[in-house]
């Protein structure tokens, strides 16, 4: 059976932006025959005079000034010899009449920057999976964003200021997004691959961290998931370090800004959240100078907070709510004990939390109560393996003690010092919820907690 790629290229134009590209066909003892072509500013399937004259169109308009080569044989379905970034009109003339001399089909296309910051991915039966810095073949790998359709489109187009144009087809189409205007079309989107007809049912996996949280940040990824499925997010701009700064969220009223770091993936209370504004391209040159930790910086409106805290849920699914009177990164950062909650607190923070595990499974929340609302400022996928009595569960022959007081970034440097025999008392008032309870738990040392009040 026969498949020919240029045909298949010049069908999905119809339809959709495709990369600009010139086919041609191998012809015995001739120059090579030109099949299809689209290239910006021509019309569809400008006959060029020569392989040349195709070469030097295709320059001028890629984005990049560069094009690459592909081959294949219409009787074998993989592709032969790929030819990437020919900036040279010789070159590209060279490649051309060697494979086609060859007997193989040949397409000139445009170089597309796979790291520009944007994202390849598949949509399929009314799934959509996606990851920066790939090809749409990456939805053979792990780690990709999976999401229904619809989220996921809302979720790309907060993202990248721009609807993806996916087509109406009802089959499986590979696609591209990308920053600046590309293609025959000069659109952000481009279409790679179409398959007509139905395809089996598929299920998102809606999991985070994956390779677009990390993307954008972890902390942007779990409020964009949280805003887009209708949970209460404060008006919030994203500064990324490979976006444009993009926006999302409700005005709360507030009159203050928090900024707050956003590393590629959980590192409780490492990264400066600060009430007021920062510099925010100072703050990521000075806390993460290589870029290899940190993806962006958030400006969020602030929330009048009456009550701010915390909410987790355990290894046998109690929902841990905690919190103090006020700002609560005093109690986040274990510098301030938990303070009673009032019921109608309690009950808008359980009310939340439900509305988002029956979203997305177990959540880890971090709350601001401002009398009447209760605003999600983190939103974090999944449970924890705490007990009512211990943070991290597990027998030891041996425990440490450390006093809380001391700072968690002593616990920080503290925690790598304790070998696989021992476990950890935390003297001190700490909430499940806290900063030092995410910690203890990433690190996986066995950890309870002893009152200071009780010692007394």
């Amino acid at each position: 059976m026969h498949f020919r790629k240029d045909r298949s290229l010049d069908e999905l134009a119809r339809v959709g932006n495709v990369a600009q590209f010139v086919s041609f066909a191998p012809e015995a003892d001739v120059p090579p025959s030109q099949t299809y072509s689209r290239v910006a500013g021509y019309d569809e399937n400008h006959k060029f005079a020569s392989v040349s004259d195709a070469a030097v169109a295709l320059l001028e308009a890629a984005p990049d000034r560069k094009v690459n080569v592909r081959s294949y044989a219409p009787e074998s379905p993989r592709s032969r010899e790929f030819v990437y970034g020919l900036e040279r009109v010789e070159d590209v003339l060279a490649n051309v009449k060697r494979l086609t001399r060859e007997g193989l089909h040949v397409i000139v296309n445009e170089t597309v920057d796979i790291e520009d910051g944007g994202v390849s991915g598949v949509v399929q039966s009314g799934v959509i999976e996606f990851a920066p810095d790939d090809t749409p073949r990456c939805v053979e790998k792990p780690g990709v964003a999976s999401l229904p359709l619809d989220l996921g489109l809302r979720l790309l187009e907060t993202v990248y200021g721009f609807r993806p144009e996916l087509g109406t087809g009802s089959g499986r189409t590979e696609f591209s997004l990308h920053p600046k205007p590309r293609g025959w079309k000069q659109s952000r989107t481009l279409l790679w691959e179409y398959e007509e007809g139905e395809k089996d049912e598929a299920m998102p996996t809606m999991v985070w961290p994956n390779r677009f949280s990390r993307h954008v940040g972890d902390k942007t990824y779990g409020l964009l998931m949280a805003h887009l499925m209708g949970l209460p997010v404060p008006d919030t701009l994203a500064i990324c370090r490979r976006l444009a700064p993009f926006r999302f969220g409700k005005k709360t009223g507030g009159r203050e800004t928090w900024i707050r770091t956003c590393p590629k993936e959980p590192e409780p209370g490492l990264f400066t959240t600060h009430k007021g504004w920062l510099d925010p391209f100072r703050l990521m040159m000075e806390e993460d100078p290589t870029g290899e930790r940190i993806s962006a910086v958030l400006a969020q409106q602030a929330v009048d907070a009456q009550f701010s805290g915390a909410a987790v849920a355990g290894a046998d699914g109690t929902l841990f709510i905690e919190g103090i009177a006020g700002e609560g990164d005093v109690f986040m950062l274990g510098r301030r004990a938990q303070e009673h909650l009032p019921d109608v607190i309690r009950r808008d923070v359980v009310a939340r939390n439900n509305q988002a595990v029956s979203l997305f499974g177990p959540v880890r929340l971090e709350w601001v109560h401002d009398g009447s609302t209760a605003w999600i400022v983190q939103m974090h996928r999944g449970n924890t393996v705490s007990e009512a009595t211990a943070i991290v569960p597990g027998e030891r022959d041996t425990w440490v003690e450390f006093e809380i007081s001391s700072g968690l970034e002593a616990l920080r440097a503290f925690l790598p010092t304790i070998d696989a025999a021992t476990g950890l008392i935390i003297v001190g008032e700490v909430g499940m919820t806290s900063h030092v309870a995410d910690l203890v738990r990433k690190a996986g040392v066995p950890t309870r907690v002893r009152s200071a009040r009780a010692m007394d």
